[in-house]
């Protein structure tokens, strides 16, 4: 588990398709990016419940689409510090390392205010956005992280 794009990227030596993460204590918004990590799509969201029964919907969700990484958002304060949402972001990496893949965690200060923005922007209804937001806001995650990436 790293927070350095470098780091990740050299545990990655091949490329292989990401998942990214928005994790939120009711929800998990899921995105995905093709082997060459060139665009990110939002994927779906899962609610949350048990960590053992996330972890194995998870799990699955990895193995079915191949992934070889994860990126996880992590949610700092706007000057860049730990917030308390951080450490749950951070736990929640540290529960997924056994599944054996490198995992990025990628500051996410924006990302769900930029996708909320884009959606009222696209005059979407408030219902649908909120059905909407999490897994976008997980593309949006996972797009910052592998624009990282390539450069």
């Amino acid at each position: 588990m790293t927070t350095h794009a470098a780091e990740f990227r050299a545990a990655l030596p091949h490329g292989g398709r990401l998942i990214g993460m928005d994790v939120g204590t009711k929800t998990i918004g899921l995105a995905l990016c093709d082997a060459g990590w060139s665009i990110a799509s939002a994927a779906h969201t899962i609610s949350r419940g048990k960590f053992s029964k996330d972890k194995a919907t998870l799990a699955l969700f990895m193995a079915e689409q191949q992934a070889k990484g994860i990126v996880i958002g992590l949610p700092l304060n706007l000057d860049g510090s730990a917030s308390p949402r951080s450490q749950a972001s951070r736990a929640f990496a540290q529960n997924m390392a056994d599944l054996g893949l490198p995992i990025l965690l990628w500051d996410e200060r924006w990302s769900t205010q930029a996708v909320t923005r884009m959606m009222i922007e696209a005059d979407t209804s408030r219902a649908r956005r909120s059905e909407l937001v999490d897994k976008l806001a997980a593309s949006y995650i996972l797009q910052g992280a592998i624009d990282a990436l390539m450069h």
